[in-house]
Protein backbone atom coordinates (compact mmCIF):
# COMPACT_ATOMS: atom_id res chain seq x y z
CA UNK A 1 0.00 0.00 0.00
CA UNK A 2 0.95 3.32 -0.58
CA UNK A 3 1.87 6.33 2.00
CA UNK A 4 -0.73 8.33 1.87
CA UNK A 5 0.17 12.07 0.68
CA UNK A 6 1.22 14.63 2.97
CA UNK A 7 0.49 18.22 2.23
CA UNK A 8 3.55 20.76 3.19
CA UNK A 9 2.85 23.83 4.52
CA UNK A 10 4.91 26.69 3.73
CA UNK A 11 5.43 29.72 5.86
CA UNK A 12 6.42 33.20 3.91
CA UNK A 13 9.30 34.60 5.99
CA UNK A 14 9.10 38.09 5.26
CA UNK A 15 12.55 38.70 7.02
CA UNK A 16 14.32 37.43 3.81
CA UNK A 17 13.17 40.41 2.27
CA UNK A 18 12.75 43.19 4.22
CA UNK A 19 13.95 44.17 7.91
CA UNK A 20 11.66 44.93 10.66
CA UNK A 21 13.24 48.75 10.92
CA UNK A 22 13.40 49.17 7.26
CA UNK A 23 9.39 47.51 7.02
CA UNK A 24 8.95 50.73 9.88
CA UNK A 25 10.34 53.27 8.11
CA UNK A 26 8.37 52.46 4.58
CA UNK A 27 5.03 51.72 6.53
CA UNK A 28 5.94 55.55 8.31
CA UNK A 29 6.46 57.04 4.87
CA UNK A 30 3.85 55.50 3.12
CA UNK A 31 1.41 56.37 5.49
CA UNK A 32 2.56 60.51 5.78
CA UNK A 33 2.30 60.28 2.34
CA UNK A 34 -1.60 59.14 2.32
CA UNK A 35 -1.85 62.02 4.91
CA UNK A 36 -0.62 64.75 2.74
CA UNK A 37 -3.01 63.59 -0.49
CA UNK A 38 -5.76 63.20 2.56
CA UNK A 39 -5.10 66.62 3.22
CA UNK A 40 -4.66 67.90 -0.54
CA UNK A 41 -8.01 66.29 -0.83
CA UNK A 42 -10.30 68.18 1.66
CA UNK A 43 -7.64 71.51 1.46
CA UNK A 44 -6.34 71.96 -1.85
CA UNK A 45 -2.92 72.41 -2.95
CA UNK A 46 -2.69 75.04 -0.21
CA UNK A 47 -3.22 73.05 2.40
CA UNK A 48 -0.70 70.56 1.52
CA UNK A 49 1.97 73.51 1.09
CA UNK A 50 0.76 74.61 4.42
CA UNK A 51 2.06 71.52 5.77
CA UNK A 52 5.25 71.28 4.05
CA UNK A 53 5.87 74.57 6.06
CA UNK A 54 5.20 73.54 9.38
CA UNK A 55 6.73 70.26 8.67
CA UNK A 56 9.20 70.40 5.93
CA UNK A 57 12.88 71.67 6.32
CA UNK A 58 12.59 75.71 6.20
CA UNK A 59 16.08 76.53 7.20
CA UNK A 60 14.28 80.45 8.31
CA UNK A 61 11.64 78.32 10.23
CA UNK A 62 14.29 76.27 12.01
CA UNK A 63 16.73 78.96 13.35
CA UNK A 64 13.36 80.92 14.96
CA UNK A 65 12.62 77.87 16.83
CA UNK A 66 10.76 74.95 14.75
CA UNK A 67 13.16 72.57 15.87
CA UNK A 68 11.41 69.47 14.72
CA UNK A 69 11.66 70.21 10.69
CA UNK A 70 15.07 68.98 10.84
CA UNK A 71 13.54 65.39 11.95
CA UNK A 72 10.05 65.69 10.45
CA UNK A 73 10.79 67.03 7.10
CA UNK A 74 12.40 63.35 6.11
CA UNK A 75 8.94 61.07 6.11
CA UNK A 76 7.42 64.23 3.76
CA UNK A 77 7.27 63.48 -0.31
CA UNK A 78 6.25 65.35 -3.37
CA UNK A 79 4.32 62.30 -4.62
CA UNK A 80 4.14 58.54 -5.25
CA UNK A 81 7.74 59.03 -7.43
CA UNK A 82 9.65 60.54 -5.02
CA UNK A 83 8.39 58.24 -2.38
CA UNK A 84 9.17 54.90 -4.68
CA UNK A 85 12.52 55.89 -5.40
CA UNK A 86 13.33 56.61 -2.07
CA UNK A 87 11.80 53.75 -0.58
CA UNK A 88 13.28 51.48 -3.18
CA UNK A 89 16.57 52.40 -2.48
CA UNK A 90 16.16 52.17 1.16
CA UNK A 91 14.84 48.79 1.04
CA UNK A 92 17.67 47.49 -2.00
CA UNK A 93 20.53 48.76 0.60
CA UNK A 94 19.46 49.56 4.01
CA UNK A 95 18.12 45.43 4.57
CA UNK A 96 21.48 44.44 4.56
CA UNK A 97 22.95 47.15 6.53
CA UNK A 98 20.09 46.50 9.52
CA UNK A 99 20.88 42.41 9.27
CA UNK A 100 24.69 43.93 9.77
CA UNK A 101 24.35 46.37 12.79
CA UNK A 102 21.07 45.54 13.74
CA UNK A 103 18.15 48.02 14.78
CA UNK A 104 19.00 50.34 17.19
CA UNK A 105 22.26 51.37 15.01
CA UNK A 106 20.92 51.39 12.00
CA UNK A 107 18.07 53.18 12.98
CA UNK A 108 20.58 55.61 14.98
CA UNK A 109 22.38 55.51 11.51
CA UNK A 110 19.64 57.08 9.17
CA UNK A 111 18.59 59.63 11.48
CA UNK A 112 22.00 60.78 11.88
CA UNK A 113 22.82 61.14 8.23
CA UNK A 114 18.87 62.92 7.36
CA UNK A 115 19.11 64.67 10.01
CA UNK A 116 22.44 66.04 10.03
CA UNK A 117 21.74 66.56 6.66
CA UNK A 118 19.37 68.73 7.30
CA UNK A 119 21.13 70.95 9.97
CA UNK A 120 23.98 71.64 6.99
CA UNK A 121 21.13 72.77 4.67
CA UNK A 122 19.61 75.27 7.05
CA UNK A 123 22.96 76.46 7.78
CA UNK A 124 23.82 76.39 3.50
CA UNK A 125 21.07 78.47 2.82
CA UNK A 126 20.52 81.01 6.11
CA UNK A 127 24.63 82.11 4.37
CA UNK A 128 22.75 82.24 0.71
CA UNK A 129 20.07 83.84 2.14
CA UNK A 130 20.42 85.66 5.85
CA UNK A 131 17.15 87.67 5.28
CA UNK A 132 15.08 84.85 4.78
CA UNK A 133 13.87 86.23 1.59
CA UNK A 134 14.63 83.48 -1.10
CA UNK A 135 15.91 80.11 -0.51
CA UNK A 136 15.89 80.15 3.20
CA UNK A 137 12.24 80.30 3.27
CA UNK A 138 11.68 77.32 0.49
CA UNK A 139 11.23 74.00 2.50
CA UNK A 140 13.52 70.60 1.82
CA UNK A 141 11.10 67.69 1.85
CA UNK A 142 12.01 63.85 1.66
CA UNK A 143 14.09 61.37 2.75
CA UNK A 144 16.94 61.57 0.38
CA UNK A 145 19.43 62.56 2.61
CA UNK A 146 19.17 59.33 5.03
CA UNK A 147 18.88 57.62 1.61
CA UNK A 148 22.12 58.66 0.75
CA UNK A 149 23.81 57.57 3.86
CA UNK A 150 22.39 54.33 3.70
CA UNK A 151 23.71 54.28 0.03
CA UNK A 152 27.35 55.45 1.99
CA UNK A 153 27.03 52.61 4.41
CA UNK A 154 26.65 50.30 1.75
CA UNK A 155 29.07 51.16 -0.26
CA UNK A 156 31.86 51.02 2.64
CA UNK A 157 30.76 48.26 4.03
CA UNK A 158 30.04 46.01 0.74
CA UNK A 159 32.13 47.29 -1.75
CA UNK A 160 32.75 44.79 -4.15
CA UNK A 161 29.11 43.56 -4.31
CA UNK A 162 27.90 43.58 -7.85
CA UNK A 163 25.30 45.93 -8.23
CA UNK A 164 23.04 46.17 -12.05
CA UNK A 165 22.10 49.52 -13.45
CA UNK A 166 18.49 48.72 -14.33
CA UNK A 167 17.64 48.96 -17.22
CA UNK A 168 21.11 48.97 -18.78
CA UNK A 169 22.72 45.48 -19.26
CA UNK A 170 25.91 45.83 -17.46
CA UNK A 171 26.70 45.74 -13.11
CA UNK A 172 28.92 47.92 -11.61
CA UNK A 173 30.84 47.41 -7.77
CA UNK A 174 28.79 48.99 -5.34
CA UNK A 175 31.75 51.35 -4.36
CA UNK A 176 32.01 52.59 -8.09
CA UNK A 177 28.18 53.27 -7.98
CA UNK A 178 28.45 55.29 -4.90
CA UNK A 179 31.08 57.56 -5.86
CA UNK A 180 29.63 58.09 -9.28
CA UNK A 181 26.27 59.25 -7.21
CA UNK A 182 28.39 61.66 -5.11
CA UNK A 183 30.14 62.74 -8.12
CA UNK A 184 26.31 63.41 -9.90
CA UNK A 185 25.61 65.39 -6.70
CA UNK A 186 28.65 67.29 -6.38
CA UNK A 187 28.65 68.76 -10.07
CA UNK A 188 24.32 69.28 -9.88
CA UNK A 189 25.24 71.42 -7.20
CA UNK A 190 27.32 73.45 -8.84
CA UNK A 191 25.43 73.92 -11.55
CA UNK A 192 22.13 74.11 -9.59
CA UNK A 193 20.01 76.92 -10.28
CA UNK A 194 16.34 76.17 -9.11
CA UNK A 195 16.25 72.59 -10.07
CA UNK A 196 14.36 72.23 -6.61
CA UNK A 197 16.67 69.10 -5.64
CA UNK A 198 18.38 69.13 -2.75
CA UNK A 199 21.81 69.07 -3.54
CA UNK A 200 23.20 70.04 -0.43
CA UNK A 201 21.16 67.84 1.31
CA UNK A 202 22.87 64.80 -0.22
CA UNK A 203 25.92 65.81 -0.42
CA UNK A 204 26.10 66.52 2.98
CA UNK A 205 24.51 63.32 4.17
CA UNK A 206 27.17 61.19 1.67
CA UNK A 207 30.00 63.21 3.50
CA UNK A 208 28.52 62.95 7.60
CA UNK A 209 28.18 58.83 6.27
CA UNK A 210 31.45 58.97 5.83
CA UNK A 211 32.56 60.62 8.31
CA UNK A 212 30.91 58.93 11.20
CA UNK A 213 31.79 54.92 9.45
CA UNK A 214 35.18 56.55 9.47
CA UNK A 215 35.89 58.53 12.41
CA UNK A 216 37.95 55.79 13.82
CA UNK A 217 40.41 55.79 11.71
CA UNK A 218 40.50 59.60 11.27
CA UNK A 219 40.98 60.10 14.51
CA UNK A 220 43.77 57.50 14.89
CA UNK A 221 45.50 59.50 11.72
CA UNK A 222 45.34 62.70 13.96
CA UNK A 223 46.41 61.16 17.03
CA UNK A 224 49.39 59.61 14.82
CA UNK A 225 50.58 63.00 13.13
CA UNK A 226 50.13 64.89 16.47
CA UNK A 227 52.56 62.68 17.80
CA UNK A 228 54.70 62.52 15.23
CA UNK A 229 54.88 66.34 15.30
CA UNK A 230 55.87 66.40 19.14
CA UNK A 231 58.24 63.74 18.47
CA UNK A 232 59.47 65.87 15.94
CA UNK A 233 59.68 69.17 18.15
CA UNK A 234 61.37 67.17 20.93
CA UNK A 235 64.02 65.91 18.66
CA UNK A 236 64.87 69.39 17.21
CA UNK A 237 65.53 70.81 20.55
CA UNK A 238 67.65 68.32 21.57
CA UNK A 239 69.54 68.68 18.32
CA UNK A 240 69.60 72.46 18.80
CA UNK A 241 70.71 72.08 22.45
CA UNK A 242 73.72 69.58 21.46
CA UNK A 243 74.88 72.22 18.93
CA UNK A 244 74.71 75.02 21.36
CA UNK A 245 76.33 73.18 23.84
CA UNK A 246 78.97 71.26 20.98
CA UNK A 247 78.21 67.85 22.72
CA UNK A 248 80.08 68.74 25.59
CA UNK A 249 78.69 68.04 29.69
CA UNK A 250 78.01 71.12 31.73
CA UNK A 251 80.60 73.10 33.89
CA UNK A 252 78.80 71.90 37.24
CA UNK A 253 77.35 68.85 36.90
CA UNK A 254 75.42 68.88 40.11
CA UNK A 255 73.29 71.66 38.36
CA UNK A 256 71.57 68.50 36.44
CA UNK A 257 70.70 67.07 39.87
CA UNK A 258 66.93 68.24 40.42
Amino acid sequence: MGTPYRHRHYQFNWRQWITPAVKTLLIANTAVLLVEYLVELLGGRGAEYAVWAWLGLVPWAVVHGWLWQPFTYLFLHGGFWHLFWNMLFLWMFGCDLERQWGQRRFYFYYFLTGVGAGLVTVLVKMLMDPQGQGAATIPTIGASGSVFGVITAAALLFPDRELWLFPFPISIPMKFYAILMGAIEFFATLGSSGDHVAHVTHLSAIFIGWLYLRRSSVLYRVRNRYTDWRVQRNRSRYEAYLRRHKGKPPSHPDDWVH
